[in-house]
């Protein structure tokens, strides 16, 4: 891979997991989930702010990102026997817990015994460097001053995520997803705007090729094409796909033109394009220059794309499982690099279409993707109570060995071919 390859490929990747988190994100503060951080990139920062009680933090990898969400996280923020550094308000509540005791020049010296933040809002220990234990109360909104100097706000177990309602969690589960759908709509409608000239996938002819079976016919352009051997034709796509399956023989189309039906017999002609031979009768889609037809590319682009994917997806194991049929992120990387030769267009069309693939492969019901978390949504809904966080945690765990053990044979399989 060249720069301009290995650049692109940085390039999409990294909007189609930051946009992805960023539905996550944007549903959880709407719904009042504290998001403890939002990352953009993998591995040491890079750069961090604080704002509405979220640290925002740039990585030095920039391929991907986080939500780090209340409830969420796996580690306790503090170990008893660790030191601090103490911020007071005017009500003597804590309100800074700097873990930089070596850096930290303001506050007061305080060794952790035992720890509440989650209910209590507590701190046990010894303050100051005394030798008796002193309980002292944390306010709800202090931060805590990571090692990597990245500040966070403690999490009271009322910001938390399993504390929303149940509507609102399956909202921030789903809302991932929805976001790669948003973004491959706008780049596929961006793109409406940079081309001449669009087609919204009706079946309709827009020109006829001369010396060509089509123009033999007696087809003209403005036909709409109804249905071609009895079978109805909806789209564009359909049409495509009817004359490429007829290896020559003769198809019957029923057409309308000027509010009236006519039937036109046309035989395919097989012809050589770049090596390939395909089968054409010479005509071409409607094309619109309007600004509205521009918008509905988008929708119509998107939802072909949204219809391809599914297709694809569940004809998986159509004829026997094989790794070939799945891609990983070497096998994106090559398709990257390749799209990277033709045009910058030409990777905001792949990144829209890898968008929609992001978006429907996380709403599959698999435990650890977000379509697993929507299924336990659901059951929690059916049972009227939470199910137990051992069996939660067990299902969640599951899913995700099951889903790295894939991730890296796939990456094997594509390394290897």
């Amino acid at each position: 891979m060249n720069l301009t390859a290995i650049i692109s490929f940085i390039f999409v990747f990294g909007v189609l997991v930051t946009v992805h988190e960023f539905g996550h994100f944007f549903i959880a503060k709407r719904s009042g989930v504290l998001v403890r951080e939002f990352a953009i990139g993998m591995g040491p920062k890079l750069l961090s702010w604080n704002r509405n009680h979220t640290a925002y933090t740039i990585r030095i990898l920039p391929v991907g990102g986080y939500v780090r969400m209340a409830g969420m996280d796996e580690t306790a923020d503090l170990d008893a026997g660790q030191r601090l550094m103490l911020e007071f308000n005017a009500q003597q509540h804590v309100t800074t817990l700097d873990t930089r005791v070596e850096e930290a020049h303001d506050g007061v010296p305080f060794q952790v015994d035992s720890f509440d933040l989650s209910d209590a809002l507590t701190l046990t220990g010894y303050l100051n460097n005394a030798e008796e234990l002193t309980t002292i109360v944390v306010d709800h909104d202090a931060t805590i001053i990571e090692q990597n100097g990245i500040e966070v706000q403690i999490a009271p177990r009322d910001t938390w995520f399993q504390s929303a309602p149940l509507f609102k969690r399956a909202m921030i589960n789903i809302a991932g997803p929805l976001m790669n759908f948003i973004l491959a709509f706008i780049v596929f409608s961006g793109l409406g705007f940079a081309a001449p000239s669009v087609t919204l996938n009706e079946a309709v002819v827009g020109g006829v090729q001369n010396n060509m079976p089509a123009k033999q016919a007696g087809l003209q352009a403005d036909d709409k094409i109804r249905s071609i051997d009895g079978q109805d034709t909806k789209s564009w796509q359909d049409v495509t796909e009817r004359i490429s399956a007829a290896n020559g023989k003769q198809l019957t189309f029923v057409i309308s033109r000027q509010g009236q039906q006519k039937r036109v017999d046309v035989t395919p002609k097989t012809v050589k394009i770049d090596g390939v031979n395909s089968t054409l009768i010479g005509i071409i889609a409607k094309m619109h220059t309007n600004i509205t037809a521009r918008i509905q590319y988008g929708f119509v682009t998107t939802g072909m794309t949204i219809q391809q994917v599914w297709h694809a997806l569940t004809h998986l194991f159509t004829g026997g499982f094989s790794l070939d049929k799945l891609g990983g992120p070497v096998s994106i990387a090559r398709e990257t690099s390749s799209v990277a030769r033709i045009g910058f267009l030409s990777i905001l069309a792949f990144m829209a279409m890898l968008s929609i693939n992001l978006g429907i492969m996380n709403l599959i019901p698999i435990p650890a993707l977000d379509g697993g978390k929507l299924i336990l949504n659901i059951i929690e809904g059916i049972l009227r109570r939470p199910l137990p966080s051992i069996i939660e945690n067990t299902v969640t765990i599951v899913g995700a060995v099951f889903l790295i053990v894939l991730m890296i044979a796939v990456t094997i399989n594509d390394l290897l071919r």
